[in-house]
């Protein structure tokens, strides 16, 4: 029996197949990890809540408060465990993704960019919803919470995000070169954000070794510039949204065209001959 496949003659028809396999593939990725979409929230919104947790204490118990921004001591520590988390776990599901070679991307109509896109895609919605959640609640039990630019916090999540997504792609498709070495410097890489993305001493409060040593990260120019939209009484003068803007989109057009030469080049034994 012959079997036919439909095929998309105009933009718009192509662009709606595209849009209709997205929707799947981010609910399909969206219940991946724990078999359940609210047991996935559920988690998202418990980690957020026990980092919360950890830092109010130990900002607390160790008398770090000093070096905290002037204002809203919760305020101050959503703003910077928001931020930390969705760049983490954009880079981590970024890097999962962006093997040629992985998932679903052998069999048609799937794509190297759709696999991609559902994956950090549906993070970024958990990670959205999970956070509005906590923002409700905490609204509600201490009876309001006072941003000074709310509107202006949006830019810096998201490039908090999509610098996430870009370095991600490059540990992804660097790994089929060096699968063992590759996965060790991703995971160092997110355990350094935990001091270097800045979200415990802000960017104006240190020296200028200090901001010398940090600056490299896109996530703490993120953060320290979330913090600014945040307080009325904080401007950063160390940091810039343009940074993370342009080393995104470098990140992610070389990420891509490694990826393309791979997907021509790669082959199923490619890991397996590595040495690192």
């Amino acid at each position: 029996m012959e079997i036919k496949t439909r095929v998309n003659k105009t933009l718009f028809g192509a662009s709606m197949s595209f849009m209709e396999l997205l929707f799947h593939s981010i609910v399909r990725s969206a219940r991946k990890s724990s078999g359940n979409a609210t047991l996935g929230l559920g988690i998202e919104i418990l980690q957020s809540l026990i980092m919360l947790a950890i830092f109010f204490v130990l900002f607390t118990v160790l008398g770090m408060r000093s070096f905290a921004i002037r204002g809203d001591f919760v305020i101050y520590l959503l703003t910077g465990i928001f931020l930390f988390l969705t760049h983490n776990k954009a880079v981590k599901s970024a890097m999962g993704a962006a093997s040629p070679l992985g998932g679903l991307t052998l069999h048609t109509p799937i794509s190297s960019l759709l696999n991609i896109m559902s994956s950090v895609l549906s993070g970024l919605y958990m990670q959205l919803l999970a956070f509005s959640i906590i923002l409700l609640v905490v609204h509600i039990l201490r009876g309001g919470l006072e941003f000074y630019n709310p509107v202006g916090i949006i830019f810096p999540f998201f490039m908090a995000w999509a610098s996430g997504v870009a370095i991600g792609l490059m540990f992804g498709v660097l790994t089929p070169f060096a699968p063992k070495f590759i996965p060790m410097i991703a995971m160092m890489y997110r355990r350094a954000n935990m001091i270097t993305s800045g979200k415990i001493i802000p960017a104006n409060y240190m020296t200028a070794t200090m901001v010398s040593w940090f600056d490299w990260n896109p996530l703490f120019h993120s953060i320290d510039q979330a913090r600014g939209a945040a307080f009325v009484n904080y401007f950063p003068r160390h940091t810039n949204m343009e940074y993370p803007v342009y080393l995104s989109l470098t990140f992610v057009m070389v990420a891509m065209m490694i990826e393309f030469w791979l997907r021509k080049n790669m082959s199923q034994s490619w890991g397996k001959r590595s040495m690192l």
